[in-house]
């Protein structure tokens, strides 16, 4: 059948039809060919082996977490990375698509066309166009085939997306429907798996400079920036699921369809207890006994200071490694030190809870959302995981030597004035509100006619603003530092003042950028839009035709591993009604000659790096991910007022939610 705006038709080649296809294929043919404007010749080949992929249905669900679809997945990816050219390429994917599952076939040709040198230039379309079920209630597209059927395309209205249409107001977990519902951040964690894979034949697809250790910054970050976003609902922190055999007290609904598998998602009731997994078609057999020992073994590891690989090796779990060594070994990847002893803690932990609902396959239901890196951060129970899994590394992290001030001062470098301000706002208030966005559904709907058909879905959205730091330069020559900037809640649940132990574990980076001192005054000014940690709204939900970077330029080139960060309008949490959220900004210039890693990141796809890294580079940063705050503080700094060294400085800052404002987006 055509394909997109200008009507485009592959010339496939007979034997590549199904079976179903293959008796009609003229008719087939020129029956959709007549009114193609161009036509793609597909080369006839001899097709590589395909057995394996095709071992998974076409209408099963698809899971990175689980080890048989892992490693189907891992052998797609060498196949399509391993082909000689392009053009074969497009032949062995046009053969594939009609016979391999297709989120599978999507997932592995997305992570070959961004590890493939001929194809780093190409467009992945975003993961919401192609599976907008993923994102969206289903109730959307039976008003979507309608208004595509019966509407001329000029005079189509978009289809509203309810607000908070997953539970009622009953279930206090569901106050942060905006943030586990959102699409930019299911987006952000499904790109970040995309980028990161943890199994695949080519171990360099895999083993990215440290890998590991940005899989634990990144969850830690979504974890702290959860915390904030339950303070902004009056809840208290998300309590660790640390007992496996006790009842996961929240359930959720998800009320999504999988148009794959012609299924509702499946839901999981309130309390209901884990049970050990016994399912012969997804060939897993995992006991809860299997999560309590991997993770014995690993608490074993960081008290004893080492690993232990295959041959029976110690790895140290230094300083510098050990962390990256520990996300390896806990999320688990090809390349954790030893799989069997360590496991396979995070992906396993998301599967048991995915199946509780039907741990032994009694009524032939697939996981629940916690099973699908695209769909999992919808449901509580992610965070509660979680918060587990980020507390094991907090345990390492826990047993390193706090910095110095030596580590943490920048002689001669003083932060004398702070500010921050919302556009036409004042000083240190910053303001959030709700916003309508429309996002094109058309790609992800098969045979209805064509053209746009629009869903308008409700999100959180912050003013724009400017951070002011006033800098004093005593050392007589131009320096260079690094800014650091964070933010975390002054109080806890009860209003108290917080210990810096518990609010380090709250601070989330809002930016991180190179600036340079003339001896003197200085004054630095940034945008909030221009962070590190965030891709530009657009990008998230990008329209690949509408705004491109132009052609062959080397912003092109990194497009696709820009997909990857955490979506702007989610910069900061929603904050309180009345006199707001209260919060502490603050900012840090580390000396730049202990923090540089030198290498040219010219149109490397650096704008999203915190979280993301950046593609076939170092991490650009030298120091450790969440520096400073990642470590326990010295003597005597058991309050933020008293970690302080010149080179910081901090700021109360309160943010105002305006639950009445609601602005569609232009």
């Amino acid at each position: 059948m055509e394909k997109g705006k200008t009507p485009t038709v592959f010339d496939v080649p007979d034997k590549f039809l199904t079976d179903r296809y293959r008796p009609i294929g003229n008719e087939v043919q020129s029956r959709f060919g007549e009114r193609a404007e161009q036509r793609v010749p597909v080369r006839d080949i001899t097709l590589p082996d395909l057995r394996i992929p095709m071992s998974l249905a076409r209408d099963e669900q698809f899971s990175l977490f689980i080890p048989r679809h892992r490693r189907i997945a891992g052998r797609l990816i060498d196949i399509f990375v391993g082909l000689r050219s392009i053009e074969d390429l497009q032949s062995v994917a046009v053969y594939a698509r009609d016979r391999v599952n297709p989120f599978l076939f999507n997932y592995a040709l997305s992570v070959a066309l961004l590890h493939r040198p001929d194809t780093k230039g190409l467009d992945l379309p975003s993961f919401a166009q192609s599976f907008p079920e993923k994102y969206v209630d289903s109730k959307v597209f039976r008003q979507a085939r309608e208004e595509a059927s019966v509407v001329p395309e000029g005079s189509r209205m978009p289809i509203v997306v309810p607000r908070d249409y997953t539970a009622s107001d009953l279930d206090p977990e569901h106050r942060l429907w905006y943030f586990r519902e959102d699409m930019g951040i299911n987006l952000h964690h499904w790109h970040w798996h995309l980028v990161y894979p943890f199994e695949a034949g080519d171990r360099t697809i895999v083993d990215k400079d440290r890998r590991g250790e940005l899989f634990y910054y990144m969850h830690e970050q979504i974890m702290a920036r959860y915390n904030m976003e339950r303070f902004s609902n009056n809840l208290p922190r998300v309590a660790r699921f640390n007992n496996f055999r006790e009842p996961i007290s929240e359930g959720y609904f998800p009320k999504m369809d999988s148009l794959v598998a012609s299924r509702s998602w499946p839901p999981r009731f309130n309390n209901i207890k884990l049970s050990d997994l016994n399912r012969e078609s997804d060939q897993i057999n995992v006991d809860i006994n299997d999560l309590e020992r991997w993770r014995n073994q690993i608490m074993e590891a960081i008290h004893k200071g080492f690993a232990v690989d295959e041959s029976g090796n110690q790895q140290r779990l230094t300083e510098q490694d050990g962390i990256n060594i520990l996300g390896n070994m806990l999320e688990s990847s090809i390349i954790s030190p030893n799989r069997n002893l360590y496991g396979d803690l995070h992906n396993m932990g998301h599967v048991l809870i995915s199946y509780a609902h039907d741990p032994d396959h009694r009524h032939l239901e697939s996981f629940g959302v916690m099973g699908d890196s695209a769909t999992a951060m919808r449901d509580p129970a992610f965070y509660r995981w979680h918060s587990n899994i980020d507390d094991i590394f907090q345990e390492h992290k826990r047993k390193l030597p706090p910095y110095t001030l030596p580590q943490l001062q920048y002689d001669g470098i003083t932060i004398e004035g702070l500010q921050v301000a919302s556009d036409g706002g004042q000083p240190n208030v910053l303001s959030t509100f709700w916003q309508q966005t429309d996002l094109d559904l058309s790609r992800g709907m098969d045979f209805v006619p064509r053209g746009n058909v629009f869903a308008r879905f409700t999100h959180l959205q912050h003013t724009p603003f400017t951070y002011t730091l006033n800098v004093k330069n005593a050392s007589g020559a131009q320096r260079f530092g690094t800014v650091r900037i964070f933010l975390g809640p002054k109080t806890d649940e009860r209003g108290q003042q917080m210990l810096f132990n518990e609010q380090r574990l709250m601070m989330v980076e809002l930016d991180k950028f190179v600036a340079s001192f003339n001896p003197g005054q200085n004054t630095i000014r940034r945008r909030s839009e221009e962070s590190n940690v965030t891709i530009p709204f657009e990008r998230t939900f990008r329209n690949l035709d509408a705004n491109r970077p132009n052609a062959n330029t080397s912003e092109e080139l990194e497009f696709n591993f820009c997909g990857c960060g955490w979506p702007a309008h989610m910069l900061i949490p929603k904050g309180l009604p009345g006199d707001g959220l209260r919060c502490q900004l603050f900012v840090m210039i580390s000396n730049y000659e202990d923090d540089r890693v030198d290498q040219d990141l010219v149109g490397s796809c650096s704008d999203a790096s915190s979280y993301c890294g950046v593609r076939d580079r170092k991490y650009p940063d030298r120091r450790a991910m969440g520096f400073p705050f990642d470590r326990l503080p010295r003597q005597g700094a058991d309050r933020l007022t008293n970690f302080l060294t010149p080179n910081m400085s901090i700021v109360d800052v309160s943010i105002r939610h305006d639950a009445n404002r609601v602005v569609q987006r232009q």
